[in-house]
């Protein structure tokens, strides 16, 4: 298996989580390192005989090609995308490289070597925005109103994939997901960064009223539902994954970050909003529940207090990373 992006957030959760339940199965994680991409993630199989990773970018061609040769590679799971929305408001051409060329890119050589299948992972961000207070919901079906460079490019690379399966029969799936949280998140997004910043005793942002809707999704059980569609999913077909059956508001989520480590509302700080904040996602995933059987493990709050618990034990593997580059964007980012 070829796991793009495997040192990223979601990409080293779900190569643990295979390795740990696959032990007989080799993992190539191909991961060009930017940012979010750590090694400090995947320590514990560095040593592992079926993991092998190589530092390269999914857009060199020739690198792509041969590494699928090469190793034989069946399967391919791509992950690998900038995926951070205030990023790309910044400067959207890494998105375009990475999430169009770089998919294009590995859609060639898995045609050209014959993989077996193809995985795409996507995002809910691709069917724009729900109006607040709404019933409505995303679901298979849904149009796709992307509203950022960010969800643009990756809608733009869903067309991509779809397109080899019609035109080329690449055998392909994809999956939609909702945004995740869990380990390994580089302190950037809404959960590492309220859970450091509070341990930091420094205050959480909040963008604008605090009430945007995100239908939150625990890492573990993403990896979960992708296992379920690599062993059960129709060649060709989507399947959205999404945790929540009811809306959060972002600033119930804060919240109860604050009340489980102790802290009160003192430690909110509202900053200006930024540009085109979708305002809610919701997720209608009976797809893959009726089709695959899946549904979260967790609850809600039982995952919350499961990511608390790693940051408070994984000091360490967050502080490394809130230092230098990362404190120069968080600057220019939130302290206007």
């Amino acid at each position: 298996m070829l796991v793009t992006g495997g040192a990223g957030f979601i990409g080293s959760n779900f190569i643990l989580y295979w390795l740990k339940k696959y032990p007989q199965d080799k993992i190539i994680n191909l991961d060009k390192l930017t940012y979010a991409g750590n090694l400090e993630n995947l320590k514990s199989v560095e040593k592992n005989p079926g993991y092998f990773f190589i530092h390269d970018d999914i857009c060199n061609s020739h690198a792509v090609d041969l590494i699928i040769k090469n190793y034989q590679i069946e399967t391919i799971v791509h992950f690998a995308a900038e995926t951070h929305v205030d990023r790309s408001i910044m400067d959207p051409s890494p998105f375009i490289k990475t999430n169009v060329e770089g998919t294009y890119v590995l859609l060639e050589a898995a045609l050209k070597n014959k993989v077996k299948r193809f995985h795409h992972i996507s995002t809910d961000e691709v069917f724009g925005a729900l109006p607040l207070g709404s019933k409505t919901k995303f679901d298979e079906t849904t149009a796709y109103d992307p509203r950022s460079p960010y969800s643009a490019s990756k809608a733009g690379s869903d067309h991509l994939v779809r397109a080899y399966h019609t035109t080329f029969n690449l055998p392909i799936t994809i999956s939609n997901c909702s945004n995740n949280f869990g380990p390994y998140q580089f302190p950037e997004k809404l959960f590492s960064l309220a859970i450091t910043n509070l341990m930091e005793g420094k205050k959480v942002p909040v963008y604008g009223d605090g009430l945007y809707v995100r239908d939150w999704l625990y890492v573990e059980d993403h990896c979960r539902a992708i296992d379920l569609i690599l062993e059960k999913g129709v060649i060709g077909e989507t399947y959205l994954i999404g945790g929540l059956t009811e809306d959060i508001p972002n600033i119930e989520v804060i919240r109860r970050i604050i009340k489980i480590m102790g802290h009160n509302e003192e430690m909110i700080a509202y900053v200006k909003d930024r540009p085109g904040h979708d305002r809610r996602y919701a997720m209608d995933w009976r797809k893959i529940k009726e089709h695959l059987g899946w549904q979260p493990e967790y609850s809600f709050d039982q995952a919350l207090e499961k990511t608390i618990a790693w940051y408070k034990n994984n000091q360490n593997w967050w502080k490394d990373i809130k230092t230098g580059a990362y404190q120069e964007y968080y600057k220019k980012q939130y302290q206007h």
